[in-house]
């Protein structure tokens, strides 16, 4: 029996794969893998049973640089989004086997609509099973406050459209507060990441001294990215549907509605967009109070002139011996004039001393007077520690002081 090198067996494997597949083939596959190094693409194939979901095949794929510049744009112009682990996807490819790097699929073409068609499904399943459970117009049913004033963020902190969101808000003479709580938004931890957020957002709205927020607002804007993927999710769907405040959405996109946008409780495009809406929220609120105002002069004008055309009247009646009378008569409404004038302005001034109390109660939980006055404050993953058995070895601890922070690694 004759004995081959490796690389002489390998060359024969070579051979015969180029004379039995020497053309190019359509495959559907799922995504398990999908990086870029120097140019190119390298995939991992995958298709699972669709029964029990056990993976029943695998195989590598590469699309070299000169296509995969071709293909890439073409691909997110198309589905909005770049390839990615999840994704299914129809490739055209054809077999290729190297001596030293063993068997892969050359990837010469992609077909963007077949992905499209399996978004656009798992979409729809996912919008089923939300109506299914009845919790797709939960969020609808929610009533944002007129005074809505106290707002938790859900951004990246480093987005340009979270700063023009916060720009906007601080450029008006409403007393907006707003509380960042960072989320990753892009890519495959944007769902466990907003989870996480939300979270804590109502975690800290249950505390007995936070002062409660009115409404979440999720934002994402700038980044090259039109990865959108991460907002259509069921798992984040139904975290969204289910919050006890409302959500509004502007992550800053212009194709169709994401499920995220579904299921909040108002949907716009863009972050500015977000802060205008709830400016203009307040603004109506602003005028309905105006609107209240004028019309409670207007009526204790009307009366005082319905008063004192009827003592006019009297007064053309009545003989001059009861002249006292009208004195009288005047006097009291005078009095009844200046009652109503003395309770609007001890109301009025009542409403003025509750709102500096409020003013002074949200001065007063500032952390920042307790940095002043030399306290520090120690965070352990993003929340305040009491207990130092709560952290271990190698856990990064950061310390805010009043000019600074310090980051520490607990030995």
């Amino acid at each position: 029996m004759t004995t081959f090198t490796l690389y002489e067996l390998n060359s024969l494997v070579r051979q015969a794969i180029e004379n039995a597949m020497d053309q190019e083939y359509w495959v559907e596959a799922e995504l398990s893998e999908c990086r870029e190094s120097r140019g190119h693409c390298y995939m991992e194939l995958i298709q699972k049973d669709e029964r029990s979901n056990t993976p029943v095949a695998r195989a590598s794929a590469k699309c070299w640089k000169n296509t995969w510049g071709m293909l890439q744009p073409h691909f997110e112009r198309i589905t909005g989004q770049p390839l990615h682990a999840g994704l299914k996807v129809r490739l055209k490819v054809y077999a290729q086997f190297h001596e030293a790097f063993g068997f892969s699929w050359i990837v010469t073409d992609i077909d963007p609509t077949y992905t499209l068609g399996d978004m656009a499904q798992r979409r729809q399943e996912i919008i089923r099973k939300l109506k299914e459970e009845g919790i797709f117009d939960l969020q609808k049913e929610l009533t944002l406050s007129p005074f809505a004033l106290n707002i938790a963020v859900i951004s990246s902190e480093t987005a340009a459209g979270y700063g023009d969101f916060v720009n906007q808000l601080a450029d008006t003479p409403f007393a907006f507060r707003t509380q960042l709580f960072p989320a990753i938004m892009q890519g495959e931890q944007v769902e466990q990441s907003i989870i996480t957020a939300l979270n804590a957002i109502y975690q800290q709205q249950n505390e007995l001294f936070a002062l409660p927020f009115d409404c979440v607002v999720i934002i994402r804007g700038g980044g090259a990215t039109a990865d959108l993927s991460g907002f259509d999710t069921l798992t984040l769907a139904e975290n969204v549907a289910n919050f006890p405040l409302p959500i509004i959405t502007g992550i800053g996109h212009d194709r169709d509605e994401s499920v995220l946008d579904m299921v909040s409780h108002t949907r716009v495009k863009t972050p500015t967009a977000a802060a205008q809406f709830l400016i203009s929220n307040t603004e109506k609120t602003q005028h309905h109070i105006e609107q209240y105002e004028e019309r409670i002069a207007h009526f204790v004008k009307n009366k005082i002139e319905v008063e004192q055309l009827r003592l006019a009247n009297l007064s053309e009646r009545i003989p001059p011996l009861f002249s006292l009378t009208r004195a009288k008569q005047e006097t009291l409404l005078e009095r009844h004039l200046q009652a109503i004038l003395s309770h609007l302005q001890r109301r009025f001034e009542k409403e003025e001393h509750r709102l500096d109390l409020l003013e002074q109660k949200v001065t007063a939980l500032d952390p920042t007077l307790l940095l002043k006055r030399g306290y520090s404050m120690t965070l352990h993953k993003g929340k305040l520690l009491r207990d130092p058995s709560q952290v271990k070895s190698n856990d990064e601890l950061v310390t805010r002081l009043e000019k600074g922070t310090i980051i520490s690694i607990v030995k």
